[in-house]
């Protein structure tokens, strides 16, 4: 899909914007959730500020990618907008995918970016690369852009829905090119507009041409004329060809009625000017598109060139490449000075060229307005459970930017899927499964999320020479796991059992820390036919080469008999400790009144130890006299 065909530049002459997509909607601020409806980001790539811009526009600093780096274009003063200014680029060292992930409620979106290169990086060399929404390829640019384009940059638009809460926008590199974006705007809009019960949710509505009659340029963003949707609308000069008479532009001397309806909302101002034609020729438009594809077209119109004043005065037919469509009379449908608008699909265009024609019938033909969408059906996806899984292993194991493992793993289909990563349609081709991961030898220094288990259709896993921690995950074992390798890490703890009730042919475990029994289904595989490797795990036991496990060891240590054995002999051996001590207390309590003294004892021994107290004070008090002389006659007394 090339961008000549989906995008209009900025005129450098004016420094006007012409486009396939309109601006934002005017909203008083950057995230406004009023309504079901009425939730807008305005996201200025590259920025670094807020700000509102002169239409009430407020503008959001970048954020919500999930890599890259800001950059400047080398001409700021060809620009007059500050979000034109800037840019976000994303250099192959941050990997072939990158995104922005922006958080929306459930529901339909007007997304429009602005692209510019202007020689940011000096290198004068316009990058290729492509543009998903939703997982779904949408724009393809190829150097070497157009000159215009270059310089001074173009706007592309689209209508998406969004169904699991998450917007994501990918840029894809080619060859080593780096992806540019400019700036990035969502806005939610009503979820039946543009015939979407017929349509469907499961296609893009990719913006070939919003093209008003009569008037120049003008929308939210470009012009102070309101649109709900945030569309804008560019002259349809450029797109009228082959014309065998003159034209005229008509302004409406009143206002048209039966504008801003639901659930389109078309705005009042496009339906205030026509385009009708002079003389006997008729109107032709040559739309620019890409082959093989479905398109709706949608028509505006509406009488306001008074001199018509009943049915039947206006009548012409509608030529879509030369096969006639319809037979309009704005006036039998809607009166005079009342919107009327018609689509129509054209299916599986072979050319690169859409032909309309309005020819007449009576009268002259008159048109407002003339939209063209390519109906690009929505690609296949990664199944809900299988993202939540890689997005947890991304987590996880750490994988670097460089390998960039951003928005869907396996889409667009299109595209390489994440590094590493390999994927198949299901069995009923409505979604994309994970069928292997190959990411040995890549320096990843984190464990295996439990999440693994939800990667039901996980083929092949390849994880060695790492450094790669903690226990083996319960879930790693899914019936459809053939190939199996995560020797030269650092995982530690036991074999889970759910390895056992797989279909591994190969199974590498070595050069880990692993311990316990190993359980015998899964050396079974050697038996068999496919091949297994243990070695280099010095807690492993159980099966040859591996030493034998010690009694009553199971394949993740103790088994539950040895527990249970060592449990009872606990029990027995702190029994018979408590029976001692008891045993004890009560014979102590039994003699403590044999051990006892009797209480005349006690009596007779306090006597005699007062009668040697006052012997011994005698005998003191004895020689103290006769150091003095004097000896008393104690036998006198």
């Amino acid at each position: 899909m090339s961008p000549l065909l989906l995008l209009f530049s900025l005129s450098s002459s004016s420094i006007s914007r012409s486009l396939l997509s309109p601006t934002p909607s005017v909203s008083p601020h950057p995230l406004s959730l009023c309504a079901s409806t009425n939730t807008a980001y305005h996201i200025d790539c590259g920025g670094s500020t807020f700000f509102t811009d002169k239409f009430n526009i407020t503008w959001l600093a970048d954020r919500f990618y999930t890599s890259g780096s800001a950059g400047l274009v080398s001409e700021p003063l060809l620009f007059q907008s500050l979000q034109e200014k800037t840019l976000r680029f994303f250099p192959i060292s941050t990997g072939k995918k990158n995104c922005y992930v922006v958080p929306v409620p459930h529901g339909r979106y007007y997304v429009r970016t602005f692209t510019v290169y202007d020689n940011y990086d000096g290198k004068s060399h316009t990058p290729s690369f492509d543009v998903s929404v939703e997982g779904t390829l949408v724009f393809s640019w190829r150097s070497p852009w157009p000159e215009d384009f270059g310089r001074t940059g173009a706007y592309s638009d689209l209508f998406a829905f969004v169904a699991d809460g998450e917007a994501e926008i990918c840029f894809y590199s080619i060859a080593t090119d780096s992806p540019v974006i400019a700036s990035l705007e969502l806005i939610q809009v009503e979820p039946a507009a543009y015939d979407s019960a017929s349509i469907g949710n499961t296609s893009i509505l990719v913006n070939y041409g919003r093209l008003s009659s009569g008037s120049e340029q003008w929308g939210p963003g470009f012009s102070n004329d309101a649109d709900r949707f945030g569309r804008s609308w560019q002259s349809d000069a450029q797109f009228r060809t082959g014309n065998r008479a003159g034209v005229k532009a008509v302004s409406a001397i009143k206002n048209v009625i039966n504008t801003d309806q639901f659930p389109n909302y078309f705005p009042t101002t496009l339906y205030q000017t026509a385009l009708m034609v002079t003389g006997t020729g008729e109107l032709e438009y040559e739309l620019p598109v890409d082959a093989k594809r479905d398109y709706l077209l949608w028509f505006h119109f509406a009488e306001i060139d008074v001199s018509v004043t009943r049915a039947g005065q206006r009548v012409f037919d509608v030529v879509i490449n030369d096969k006639n469509v319809s037979r309009v009379d704005i006036y039998k449908e809607a009166g005079s000075f009342a919107a009327y608008s018609w689509h129509y699909v054209v299916k599986n265009l072979s050319s690169t060229t859409l032909s309309v024609k309005l020819v007449r019938d009576v009268g002259a033909p008159l048109i407002c307005g003339l939209e063209n969408y390519a109906i690009v059906p929505d690609d296949l996806r990664t199944l809900p459970d299988q993202v939540v899984a890689m997005k947890a292993l991304k987590q996880s194991l750490r994988v670097p930017d460089r390998m960039g493992w951003n928005g869907d793993p396996c889409a667009p289909t299109s595209w390489d899927t994440w590094e590493g990563v390999t994927c198949h349609p299901d069995k009923d081709e409505t979604a994309l499964m994970v069928t292997q991961i190959d990411l040995g030898s890549q320096g990843l220094k984190g464990y295996i999320s439990d999440q693994i288990g939800l990667l039901s259709n996980l083929v092949s896993l390849n994880l060695s020479s790492n450094s790669l921690e903690g226990s083996l995950p319960l879930g790693l074992g899914q019936k459809s796991l053939k190939k199996l390798d995560l020797s030269n890490n650092r995982f530690t703890g036991s074999i889970p059992d759910s390895l056992t009730s797989s279909n591994l042919q190969l199974v590498l475990l070595n050069d880990n820390s692993l311990e316990g029994r190993v359980p015998e289904e899964l050396y079974s595989i050697g038996v068999h036919g496919g091949a297994i490797d243990l070695s280099g795990n010095r807690g492993l036991c159980g099966v040859p080469p591996l030493p034998e496990c010690p009694l009553l060891w199971g394949h993740d240590g103790l088994s539950t008999g040895g527990k249970v054995a060592i449990g009872i002999s606990s029990l027995v051996v702190v029994s018979i400790l408590l029976i001692v001590i008891y045993m004890c207390c009560i014979r102590r309590r039994h003699y403590e009144y044999d051990f006892g003294l009797p209480q005349e004892l006690m009596a007779l021994s306090a006597k005699r130890n007062r009668y040697h107290r006052q012997k011994s004070l005698m005998a003191l008090e004895m020689e103290s006299q006769h150091a003095k002389g004097f000896i008393p006659n104690l036998e006198s007394n």
